[in-house]
């Protein structure tokens, strides 16, 4: 009797078996955090399985450090996978890839909005697609190198912020559905610092210890939207008018897909007293409107594809709207707000103090206005 209740207690991945029988993919990027996941749970004696993802012909980002998935990362992996001893795959997900992630954001930038594409690629391709090829797999759950936290709540699993403040990913993981939180699993969340995960990795013997963390999204060489764009949508950087919001054309622009709203630097409209601002885009004129930094301020956001993660269905709100804090920009700190659920998975967000340079494009993630609990969010819509 004694024995079997030592045997149904949970493992550390809280599942109710001993490691050895427990199967676990690990969606392994080339990085030093999804490397320290997967070598961390083959030294607990789980059944690894460690997956990399080919997302894009990466011949020609084999010079370009630090990227996502190119062909060193996919090499590096491998060898950490040799190092720990489990087995590794790499999984050709080109098509998938830029059909869900890679047009959208070239078409999301020219209609005039300031696309996430890390989100949707957690959301359509890792989160969907890959969750799948693990349950094919046979495997337990998945893990990642993500800096987020997953409680068991009284309800189900909760989504928390990262132990870090400084390593937090909540703002590209809110719209992680419970289904899929119930598979999913982050073991990095409650470290404290990046230090710990490369004492980590120097622990495990692994040859990534010291690599550098991407700093660019995994297809924009240098952080050049614009030239990415050019070459998926030949002819979207047509030039237009720079306008003030009060109707005077201040110059000429380059194309609108070279601007996101609260830019001031770079607008090549010299000569003005006042410090001016990209305020909104107008893809449809080829017009940049620009003006000065108090009319960036908003203080309703309308979103669309509302992602939930309450206790409590999203549609019974009080009549005042759910009290949360937001985030409307990952650089950004949460601010006290209202949610107002609508038809169709949208909502209206109620900034009690008006935000800058509120985007179209860009998520709003929903915290609990207490704690660390994520509640999920939804994507900015133009007003």
């Amino acid at each position: 009797m004694q024995s079997a209740a030592v045997e149904s207690r949970p493992n550390s991945l809280g599942l109710p078996k001993p490691p050895q029988e427990t199967r676990v993919v690990v969606a392994m990027s080339g990085g030093v955090d999804s490397s320290v996941v997967a070598a961390m749970l083959a030294e607990e004696g789980y059944d690894v399985v460690g997956v990399t993802l080919q997302l894009y012909d990466h011949g020609a980002a084999l010079a370009k450090k630090g990227a996502c998935c190119a062909g060193r990362d996919i090499h590096d992996a491998r060898r950490v996978a040799e190092t720990m001893g489990f087995p590794h795959y790499v999984l050709d997900y080109e098509n998938r890839f830029r059909e869900s992630v890679i047009d959208e954001f070239a078409d999301s930038y020219l209609a005039g909005a300031t696309p996430v594409p890390c989100i949707r690629c957690n959301e359509r391709v890792k989160f969907r697609d890959l969750l799948e090829t693990a349950r094919d797999l046979e495997a337990d759950c998945m893990a990642t190198g993500h800096y987020i936290r997953r409680f068991d709540g009284g309800a189900g699993p909760e989504l928390h912020r990262a132990a870090d403040p400084a390593r937090d990913q909540s703002y590209f993981l809110f719209s992680t559905t419970p289904e899929q939180l119930s598979y999913l699993r982050f073991p990095l969340g409650h470290l404290k610092s990046k230090a710990e995960t490369r004492a980590l990795a120097a622990r495990y013997g692994l040859p990534v210890a010291d690599k550098p963390d991407s700093q660019d999204i995994c297809f924009v060489p240098n952080g050049s939207y614009a030239a990415v764009i050019e070459k998926l949508r030949p002819g979207a950087a047509d030039p237009g008018d720079i306008v003030h919001i009060d109707g005077r054309v201040l110059g000429r622009h380059e194309g609108v897909i070279r601007y996101t709203v609260g830019q001031r630097r770079g607008l090549g409209i010299g000569g003005t007293v006042d410090p001016l601002f990209v305020i909104r885009l107008d893809p449809d004129t080829r017009q940049v409107i620009v003006g000065p930094r108090e009319a960036l301020a908003s203080r309703h956001v309308p979103l669309a594809e509302v992602n939930w993660l309450g206790d409590t269905p999203f549609e019974a709100a009080p009549p005042e709207g759910w009290e949360v804090a937001v985030r409307v920009r990952s650089t950004r700190p949460p601010k006290p707000a209202r949610v107002r659920p609508e038809p169709g998975g949208r909502a209206t967000v109620e900034l009690l103090d008006a935000e800058e340079g509120v985007a179209p494009g860009q998520a709003c993630v929903f915290y609990a206005p207490e704690g660390s609990r994520v509640l999920g969010g939804g994507w900015i819509q133009r007003s």
